[in-house]
């Protein structure tokens, strides 16, 4: 492994694993938060309707999926003024959070700001530029440091905390005095529960204009597509068009029919409302179970994942889990901040999140 990169950190979860296999009822995984639930049919007909593909995809994406992208920021975000030139398809989202400081030319003597508590792709992005990673919540705290780009994520991963409009214009207004880029990961927006996000994009945000923005999007999570590989990312025109550029040489094209999935998947509504409603039912029965077993819960407010803690070190916790047969990701795998907290996943059947629920409890 290149020193440049830290060790994959899912890796030391393996003796937990173990541990919690050895249930006689066998593991309730809780860890990575992986989708379950069935892909919906209307993508699976898209996709099998497109699989006579024997040309190249196109990497700027088809017509139907910009115009798809477009509709779906309008409708369900609230994003205008964006045009079908302005969005970009990519092959999931963890491969553009990865390379993105690459594909827009950052490298050594830049600087990438990366929150507290974060999915560690961020930094290991900005690593692979040859970038410096700055960790903090609080960007007044760097005062004239030059900084290049900027990530926010909300709902959060791995806290599902939700970041209000007037913070997020905040971050906005402070990058935009010093030329950096914002980044927003957005992978959960659609999934809320007691407070609801906003985009980076929205006029409330970005005060109508989209220069120096990015947002970054999924149908993993929404639309059970982490097989399909499906992502994108909207904002910025130039910065849209500096990344087209790239990813064209680069050969970063998402298949044929997995675009026409896509587009299924965006202009339906109905089954992102019954996969959230599966969601809810399963974090609502996670927190009654964690509350009487002594848990506390902090933040939570949105996304897919219950961060919680028993006030001692995580990798305590780790283990009193695996022990009941409930594997989980200690907090800080996110940061250090994170260190008495484990991140529990709701990306479980209904079967096995009440499984998890009773064992909590015995």
């Amino acid at each position: 492994m290149s020193s440049r990169l830290p060790d994959f950190p899912w890796d030391s979860l393996a003796p937990f694993a173990e541990r919690a296999r050895e249930h006689p009822d066998g593991i309730v995984d809780l860890s990575i938060g992986t989708p379950v639930d069935p892909t919906p049919l209307v993508v699976q007909q898209a996709l099998k309707a497109a699989a006579d593909a024997p040309g190249y995809p196109t990497t700027h994406g088809t017509p139907a999926l910009r115009e798809a992208i477009v509709r779906w920021l309008d409708r369900r975000l609230g994003v205008v003024g964006v045009d079908s030139a302005d969005v970009l398809p990519t092959i999931g989202s963890k491969e553009l959070v990865a390379w993105l400081p690459t594909l827009l030319g950052l490298g050594a003597g830049s600087r990438v700001v990366v929150p507290e508590l974060a999915y560690p792709s961020y930094a290991v992005g900005a690593l692979l530029a040859g970038a410096e990673v700055v960790t903090t919540d609080a960007t007044l705290s760097l005062g004239p440091a030059r900084i290049d780009l900027v990530w926010v994520n909300s709902p959060s991963n791995p806290t599902g905390r939700v970041l209000p409009a007037e913070h997020l214009a905040k971050v906005v207004a402070w990058a935009r005095e010093r030329g950096a880029i914002v980044v927003s990961d957005e992978c959960y927006i659609e999934l809320a529960w007691s407070a609801k996000p906003v985009s980076i994009l929205h006029p409330d945000v970005c005060g109508g204009s989209h220069e120096g923005l990015l947002a970054v999007h999924s149908l993993s999570k929404r639309s059970n597509l982490a097989g399909y590989r499906a992502g994108f990312v909207a904002g910025d025109p130039a910065r849209v068009a500096e990344l087209l550029a790239v990813r064209k040489h680069a050969g970063m094209m998402v298949p044929t029919p997995v675009q026409a999935g896509m587009v299924a998947a965006l202009d339906d509504d109905e089954h992102v409302r019954e996969q959230a409603s599966r969601y809810r039912s399963r974090r609502e029965l996670l927190l009654a179970a964690l509350g009487e077993a002594g848990f506390e819960v902090s933040h939570s407010e949105a996304g897919l994942y219950v961060w919680a803690s028993r006030g001692e070190p995580c990798s305590d916790t780790v283990a009193w889990l695996a022990e009941r047969g409930i594997l989980v990701a200690p907090g800080d795998f996110y940061g250090s901040a994170g260190s008495q907290h484990v991140r529990i996943s709701l990306t479980a059947t209904d079967e096995r999140i009440a499984a998890a629920a009773t064992r909590l409890l015995t």
